[in-house]
Formats: C-alpha cells, sequence, structure tokens
C-alpha cells in the first residue's frame, strides 16, 4: 500500500468507530504565540484536551502536517525528517485504555497487514516523585490483546533506555515498563520539566521490529528503545489525564485519550524497511534526483571496491536524504504561506531551500531543476492536500526564484569565505613560525571571527548554520557566541531606526491617511471572518489617496466575496463605532487570543493594542499596531471601495481600495 493508501485507510477505520474526520490545521500554530511550527498531532487541539467543547464532538481524527525545525541538522539518517504527517485520533473525555488500545493494534495487524510477530509494546513504569503510579491497567490490556492473537505476552521491567541496553530482552516478552524519560509524554517532556499549567500523562508506545543486526555501540543488548535501528517506534497513544498545578499533579476534570502515528513510519513497516526514504511518498523525489544527477542513491555490495567507496556511498546517500527533505519541508511551507525570508518561519523556508542548493550541488543535480523536484512532491500528495495543486505555480515559481537568489549570493559568499580561510592559515603559519601557538592561540586563529561570520550574514546572506557547515568541513570553527551578541546589537538598532519612522507603512500621519489606516485595520477583520483565521498581513502602503495590503491567502477572491469584505467595512464604519487604546507588555498581548499581529519581532517590549468597538457593543478589530487612528468611525469619510484584488506573491494577495467620498447632487 501506498502512503496515501494507509492515509486513507486510518481516517476511514476511525471514522468506521465514530470519530469526526477534521481537517488538518496549519503548519503555523494558530494563537499559539510560544513556538514558530506545528510539531506533533495534538498542538491544535490542545484547548479542547484541556476541557473545550470541540464543535465535531468528543470523537476526532485526521492527519496532522508537523514540522520540527530543531531536526534540520539531524536529517541525513535514514528516520530523521523535518516535514512529517502524524496520523491522530482523540478522545475528548469519552473512551480510554479499553478502546484505543486494541483499536490502533487491530489497525496495524488487519487493516495494514502487519506482522504480530513484529510488534512490540512499551508502557510507564510510573514515577513515586511526583505520584503518578505504575500503568498496569494498560499492561493488563495488552496481555489480553496478544494472548487473543497467539502471540507471547511476557512483561519486563526496563526503567531507562540505558538500564535497558545492559539488561536486554527475553525471547518470550512483548511488554516494557520504561521510565518517564521514555513513557510519559507532555510538550515540555519529562513531568519534572513541565510548567505549571502543562497536560500531560502516561503513554504506551507501539514498535515494529524490522530484526536487523544490533549495533553495540548503542548498548550491550538490543531492546525496543534502543537506537541502533532494528526497532521504530510507528505509534503513540497518550493517556492525557494530568495537569501541573503549584502543588503537584492533579487530575484533568475528563481525561482524554490523544494517540499520535507517524504515517512514514508505518508505511516503512509495510515494506519491512526501516530506512523511510524508501516509503514512496519521499521515494518519488529520490528517483527524481537519480535522474537529474546521475547518482545512485545506494549501492550493492558486489559494485564497491574500496572502504573509500562505502564513505563516499554513505555521503551521497546522506546528501540524497536532505535534499529530498528539504524541497518537501519547502513545498508545504510555501503551500501554507509561507515565504522566503530572514525572519521567524520564512527564516526556515530560506534555510531549507539553500542547504538544499549545496547538497544538490554535491550530487550534480543541474542548477534550475529544483522546480521539477517541486513537482514530484506535489504530485505525490496533491491527492490528499488539495492546496499543494492549486498553488502550483506559486509553490514552483518561489522556489525557483530562491534557487536564482540563492547560487548568486552563494558564488559572493564563497569568494570571501574562501579569503577568510586563507587569512586564518597566514594568521597560524605566522604563529607557528613564533613556536607560540599554544592551545588557546591555536583555538583562536583557527576561528572565523564574528565579526566576519556577521558580514558573511549582512553583506552576502549566509545563514550563520551555513558558515558552521562550510567551516566544519574545512577544519575552522566559528565564534557563534561572539556572532549572536552582534546581531542583538544589529536588531537594537534597527529596531530604534525604524521607530523613528512613520508607523504601520504610513506615507504620513496626515488626517485621510489616518482614516485609511483605521479602515484597513477593518478590512483585515472582514478578511478573517469571512475567509478565514490563516489570513494575516504580510505588509501595508497607505497614504492620502489609497490603502495597499498585502496579506496571506493561498487563492484569487471572487467578485462575490469582495462586495462581501466591502459591504462588511462599509456596515462597521456605519455603526459610529469608536476606537480605544490599550499599552500592555508584549508578551501579554502574544497570550491574549483575542490580539491579532503580525511582525510581532518588529515591536517593542512595551506595545498599544488597538480595539475598534461598534455603537451595539460589536467588537470589529482588536490588533496591535504602533498607530494612529481615527477617535471614532464618524471621522471616516467616503464609502470603502476595492479597486482591484491580484497576487502580490506565493501564497499573498494584494488589495487596494479606496475611500471614495460621494460627490453632492447637483442643484438647478
Amino acid at each position: 500500500m501506498t502512503g496515501n493508501d494507509i492515509r486513507k485507510k486510518y481516517l476511514d477505520f476511525m471514522a468506521k468507530n465514530g470519530h469526526a474526520v477534521i481537517p488538518s490545521a496549519g503548519l503555523v500554530p494558530e494563537n499559539d504565540p510560544t513556538t514558530l511550527f506545528n510539531g506533533s498531532g495534538m498542538q491544535p487541539l490542545v484547548p479542547y484536551l484541556m476541557g473545550e467543547t470541540h464543535p465535531k464532538g468528543v470523537r476526532l481524527t485526521n492527519s496532522q502536517k508537523c514540522f520540527r525545525a530543531e531536526d534540520i541538522d539531524e536529517v541525513g539518517d535514514n528516520r530523521h525528517t523535518t516535514f512529517f504527517e502524524m496520523l491522530g485520533n482523540w478522545s475528548l473525555g469519552d473512551y480510554f485504555k479499553s478502546e484505543q488500545l486494541p483499536w490502533f493494534y487491530s489497525f496495524l495487524v488487519d487493516e495494514v497487514g502487519l506482522d504480530p510477530n513484529k510488534i512490540y509494546v512499551t508502557v510507564f513504569q510510573g514515577d513515586s516523585s511526583v505520584g503518578v503510579p505504575k500503568d498496569t491497567e494498560a499492561v493488563e490490556i495488552w496481555k489480553k490483546i496478544l494472548n487473543e492473537r497467539g502471540i507471547s505476552n511476557g512483561v519486563a521491567e526496563m526503567g531507562s533506555e540505558k538500564e535497558g541496553g545492559e539488561r536486554g530482552m527475553k525471547e518470550h516478552e512483548r511488554i516494557f515498563y520504561y521510565d518517564s524519560s521514555k513513557n510519559w509524554w507532555s510538550r515540555s517532556g519529562k513531568p519534572e520539566k513541565m510548567p505549571i499549567g502543562e497536560i500531560g500523562g502516561p503513554d504506551s508506545e507501539v514498535f515494529y521490529d524490522f530484526g536487523t543486526e544490533h549495533n553495540p555501540e548503542f548498548g550491550k543488548h538490543c531492546h525496543p528503545n534502543c537506537d541502533c535501528g532494528r526497532f521504530l517506534e510507528i505509534g503513540n497513544s497518550v493517556f492525557m489525564e494530568y495537569i501541573k498545578t503549584e502543588t503537584g499533579f492533579e487530575k484533568l476534570p475528563k481525561r482524554n485519550v490523544d494517540f499520535g502515528g507517524g504515517l512514514e513510519r508505518i508505511v516503512a513497516s509495510t515494506i519491512n524497511n526501516n530506512d523511510v526514504f524508501k516509503v514512496d511518498l519521499l521515494w518519488n523525489t529520490i528517483q527524481q534526483i537519480a535522474e537529474l544527477s546521475g547518482k545512485k542513491y545506494e549501492f550493492v555490495k558486489g559494485e564497491l571496491s574500496h572502504d573509500k567507496d562505502y564513505d563516499s556511498c554513505t555521503k551521497t546517500k546522506e546528501a540524497f536524504r536532505i535534499v529530498t527533505d528539504h524541497i518537501r519541508g519547502a513545498v508545504f511551507m510555501i503551500g501554507d504561506g509561507i515565504l522566503p525570508s530572514n525572519t521567524e518561519q520564512g527564516y526556515f523556508v530560506r534555510r531549507l531551500l539553500r542547504r538544499a542548493v549545496r547538497y544538490a550541488d554535491i550530487l550534480g543535480v543541474p542548477a534550475g531543476k529544483f522546480p521539477e523536484l517541486a513537482k514530484s512532491v506535489i504530485e505525490s500528495y496533491q491527492e490528499h492536500y488539495k492546496n499543494l495543486s492549486i498553488n502550483r505555480k506559486e509553490i514552483m515559481a518561489t522556489i525557483e526564484q530562491e534557487e536564482v537568489q540563492f547560487r548568486k549570493t552563494l558564488e559572493n559568499g564563497l569568494k570571501q569565505f574562501n579569503k577568510i580561510e586563507l587569512q586564518i592559515h597566514v594568521n597560524t603559519k605566522e604563529l607557528n613560525g613564533k613556536k607560540v601557538l599554544d592551545k588557546e592561540n591555536a583555538k583562536a586563529k583557527k576561528a572565523i571571527s564574528a565579526k566576519n561570520a556577521f558580514d558573511l550574514f549582512t553583506t552576502y546572506g549566509f545563514p550563520i548554520e551555513l558558515t558552521e557547515e562550510i567551516a566544519m568541513e574545512k577544519g575552522l570553527i566559528v565564534d557563534r557566541h561572539g556572532f549572536e551578541k552582534l546581531m542583538a546589537e544589529h536588531r537594537e538598532k534597527s529596531r530604534s531606526g525604524a521607530e523613528q519612522k512613520f508607523k504601520g507603512g504610513l506615507a504620513d500621519q496626515g488626517e485621510k491617511t489616518i482614516q485609511y489606516h483605521t479602515t484597513t485595520h477593518l478590512m483585515l477583520a472582514a478578511l478573517r471572518e469571512i475567509l478565514g483565521s490563516h489570513v494575516h498581513q504580510a505588509g501595508s502602503n497607505i497614504t492620502g489617496e489609497r490603502l495597499r495590503y498585502d496579506f496571506y491567502h493561498p487563492e484569487k477572491l471572487t467578485p462575490e466575496t469582495l462586495k462581501e469584505v466591502e459591504d462588511w467595512v462599509n456596515d462597521a464604519i456605519k455603526t459610529g463605532g469608536e476606537v480605544t487604546i490599550e499599552t500592555m507588555t508584549k508578551d501579554k498581548a502574544q497570550k491574549d487570543s483575542t490580539i491579532e499581529g503580525s511582525f510581532w519581532d518588529r515591536y517593542p517590549d512595551e506595545v498599544k493594542v488597538y480595539t475598534m468597538t461598534g455603537s451595539d457593543g460589536t467588537v470589529f478589530s482588536r490588533e496591535l499596531c504602533g498607530g494612529p487612528h481615527v477617535n471614532n468611525f464618524t471621522e471616516i469619510k467616503g464609502t470603502f471601495k476595492i479597486n482591484k484584488e491580484e497576487s502580490s506573491s506565493a501564497g499573498v494577495r494584494r488589495i487596494k481600495a479606496v475611500l471614495h467620498e460621494d460627490q453632492p447632487a447637483l442643484i438647478f
């Protein structure tokens, strides 16, 4: 079965068991300023796991798009990816362990067809320090499930991962107790790391056994939580029933189930290959790279004659995986309206693509072929993620533009890097000649200075991670601490300079410009009300004659929708409402889900929040802004009229509008 087959089979299976199928949330979290991306299936559902009522009921399922930026540097092995899909199902105070565990096991064995002899499970051994008991209930359920299938159901006490490596596992053992470092789940990790107000609970993980030979570098003996590659976690049922308080852990009013299963990992299990890049969803791009580069993803033993050939093969395979993963991640982010930039989420799009360019060059992929690789990703996923096919042209154009831009940057930056490297060698040689090359001097002279790293970033567009990668290849180090200090100073200067300019993209602070500025806020509120909460500001330019506004949205607006936006804004203006201002800390504003804001990094620690309220008490807009605004809607003269709506860039639309002042009737 393909990845698309298994995704559909899972959603159908859960729907058959009473679950409402909900769409994947976007990669950028809504109303959660603590993180840049949704990195797990449960993240968008936290409010409901904490007690809010979900409009679709108490049983939910989906396949959630996820991105983990912290894994970028780990990509290259057989299991790490930045983007991935998490199959999920949730019980919001409904069913619990006795339903969840048999369902997932049945899905794996009866629906997907995995060999039950290759499935192993882990459970929570308890933690007396936080008052959470051993999960004997889950063990008894697993023993019954395995016994009914004629599978051995021996139970083992493992403790930590290290202790598991010392003990090993017996042939009859299938159920393993581990401590909170392995079988407790919260967004913050172990119980002691959870902040007050965070929810979590014991979990039960399912592993697939690929039967590969154990690598003793990862411990004396193999066991399910060993990282040697024999076992792969393919699903995790979290029994979300605790919240951390000032006095310890307390039970949630309703106990929930939060299940997450890696789609790519489950598919890898069906082909009995622990390399997730062999899964069809990724393999299509691997094959495309092979065709473009003339290189092989892997060799059989008889094709290699020397040990150095194995080293070369390993590096080639890593390059294949990095390019494949990074292109896929970039396609999905751009498809969600995240464009390459030097800040926030856009920084990671840029970093993925630029890193992919370097490794594509290592493989010998001809320049200008990245749109073809993007196409292979879109074709693999467009059946389920319709936005990829809708935004195909914008995605491919953005990736093509970023590749062209970076190749110019790379060429100039490498020339500068080589000059820096040459100077380092000269300095080192001089020190050697003077015979004063102690360890500290050697370290200092083999380092790329903070200033050089900063210049490579600001002048040549080299992300610090790229500078570090190239430096490592050349046996050099980078003064990262000094670089971060210079960057902090640079941001402070930029912010101070921005405070001297007009706020909010205003050409001036004339009366009419201020009217347009307030109207722009109402228009954004209308767009979010009509199109959805994914709409955010991407840029603006406002004069006394018109407003121009860019916003994130994947498709062209119909004439009917534009008319609806116009009517919404004009109806709001007619209420004669007022505009009030409130000053608060940026931290407080970011935690307030009623406040809309873009470009948070541009604002100081204390911010202004403008609230626009109709005369009947309706709150039309509540938004972070630098001002200025009218005091009352009656000061806005004219009828709001959209003159043009067009594409600004991939995933970004642009509206041009005016306040049309009606001409007085002619008097004869």
